[in-house]
């Protein structure tokens, strides 16, 4: 472990405290998407809840993902028709509970001859799509010709171009909705805790009764009593069942998927675009701000989680695809910005095939120590996931489960009634479009509470980087709201900066140091190490293995 960044805030000491000093219902561990769902179904349904990350919330796969809300339109081809029911379902739940986060994103597929899925067969999965949807997507699918498909891409090749269509999909930024959920679960009464990693399990006459956890920040070890802990932490599962029975089986296969973030100026896409990859898999070109991000690859691979990188070949795959269908774009190795990789965590027990064709569905069993396990998912049903889980965790406990609230409340930042509106209203205060942009879809309704810390102290106003919206009252607000700790965790996921930028922000990072010292009570040689660290993770999760 690396030396400790000093992090002594009044709110991570309470949140220290408080888990140390009572006994929870529930103890979750894993802090991506499918865990601060589950911490938030069970804190508005009462329960008293834990969540522990041992890295930053949605430091694993939860952000790393294709940043889509879906209903996964390829997974008809192999009959996974129940999920795309319930993921079409939840696109639209989601649509509406966070409207700045999740948003309606036109998908133009064209069609070439020769291609494996020809149109007329293109046409009849997307009719299913919408059936499944219920007819209450944004829009229905639309079939298009040649000219039609030029109109959509103008940049997109034409030869043997026969035609395609248009449907509708959700883009997302799934870091920062993952955020929004886990401040959902405190605002319910969850206490929630980054940077904490469970090193063993408790045992009380032959069952877990919580866990031993490590405070990577501080250093300092306590325990977490719990009458039922839930093990939600993805790629990581095995590790913690194995705390639980040294002898368990395997219960999640890794699948490595590998996203590349070239110039948007470079590929010209107008919108999002489903392609087939030479191998003939579907991937996406997706608008991103100032980037496009094309992916994603489909691989088993068994890196560990903490290790896995895009590869040359990852690279390679993806720049092909692209050039295939946008081929005056010319992509090379050097235009990529920013490449990363990810693992699904595919639940064993459902898997079926390959890695491209495998199951996308969960599954929640108790182990031998009583442990609650959950596998497999995707980040679109990720409320389903907590609803079936907190359904377990009741059995566990032997109470009765109450009836969820029949009150959705919007998540954090959600009650935008008009979001033209408060971009319109943030571009008046900021004087700049891209900024009044970002500031709504990242932070909705609390922009304001972020601008507001300008007014104080104009130097909050300044851009990090020249050309990308993101501004130094962010890196504040990111402390002292967002549960952010060190420096990755607000360049790689609060903001994209790390993204979106060649250098994955080595040369702003000094400048956010400076602002997040005061407020964590680093020195200069706590600065000294932040940075390290921060150089030591965009190694980590950036670099192209050969």
């Amino acid at each position: 472990m690396p030396p400790a960044i000093p992090t002594p805030t009044l709110a991570r000491t309470a949140q220290l405290q408080r888990l140390g000093q009572r006994r929870f219902d529930v103890l979750i561990i894993g802090g991506g998407i499918t865990g601060a769902g589950i911490a938030r179904e069970a804190a508005r349904r009462g329960l008293d809840v834990a969540l522990v990350e041992r890295d930053d919330f949605a430091s694993g796969t939860s952000s790393r993902s294709s940043r889509l809300v879906h209903g996964g339109v390829r997974y008809l081809e192999h009959g996974h028709l129940r999920l795309v029911f319930e993921a079409c379902r939840e696109r639209r739940v989601l649509l509406a509970l966070a409207p700045h986060l999740v948003r309606p994103q036109r998908f133009t597929w064209p069609v070439y001859r020769g291609s494996r899925l020809p149109r007329w067969k293109l046409r009849a999965g997307l009719l299913l799509y919408d059936l499944l949807a219920l007819f209450r997507n944004v829009a229905p699918h639309r079939g298009l010709d040649t000219r039609g498909i030029a109109d959509a891409e103008p940049r997109i090749e034409q030869t043997d171009l026969v035609g395609g269509a248009q449907y509708f999909d959700a883009i997302t930024d799934d870091a920062r909705l993952t955020l929004a959920t886990m401040l959902d679960a405190t605002v319910a009464g969850a206490t929630v805790l980054n940077h904490a990693d469970v090193t063993g399990l408790l045992w009380t006459d032959g069952r877990v009764g919580g866990a031993r956890v490590t405070d990577r920040l501080g250093g300092r070890s306590f325990d977490i009593a719990a009458a039922c802990v839930v093990n939600a932490t993805g790629p990581w599962t095995d590790r913690v069942r194995r705390m639980e029975d040294p002898s368990a089986t395997p219960a999640v296969l890794g699948s490595k998927g590998v996203h590349i973030a070239v110039s948007a100026a470079r590929v010209g896409n107008l919108g999002a675009v489903t392609l087939l990859a030479p191998d003939g898999r579907v991937m996406f070109v997706l608008p991103a701000g100032p980037c496009t991000l094309i992916g994603t690859t489909e691989t088993e691979d068994h890196a560990l989680p903490d290790e896995v990188r895009a590869t040359r070949d990852d690279v390679a795959y993806l720049l092909a695809a692209a050039n295939r269908v946008f081929p005056l774009a010319q992509l090379k190795t050097n235009d990529v910005i920013a490449a990363w990789a990810g693992i699904r965590p595919l639940a064993a027990a459902v898997r079926s095939g390959d890695a491209n064709s495998a199951s996308r569905e969960h599954l929640v069993a108790t182990g031998p120590g009583g442990v609650i396990t959950v596998t497999g998912g995707k980040l679109t049903t990720y409320r389903v996931i907590g609803r079936d889980t907190v359904r377990a965790v009741f059995h566990a406990l032997k109470r009765r489960a109450p009836r969820a609230p029949s009150d959705e409340p919007p998540l954090a930042g959600g009650d935008l009634r008009d979001p033209g509106a408060e971009v319109a209203a943030a571009r008046a205060a900021t004087g700049a479009d891209d900024i009044a942009a970002w500031l709504v879809r990242a932070h909705g309704g609390a922009w304001q509470q972020v601008w507001s810390r300008t007014q104080g102290d104009e130097r909050l106003a300044v851009r990090l980087a020249p050309d990308l919206p993101y501004i130094a009252a962010e890196v504040v607000h990111a402390v002292e709201v967002e549960h952010a700790c060190t420096i990755a965790d607000v360049l790689v996921r609060r903001l994209h900066l790390a993204f979106e930028s060649r250098d994955h922000g080595r040369g702003v990072a000094p400048g956010v140091a400076e602002l997040m010292a005061p407020r964590l009570g680093w020195t200069d040689r706590g600065i000294a190490l932040a940075l390290s660290d921060f150089d030591a993770t965009v190694r980590r999760l950036f670099t192209i293995d050969p």
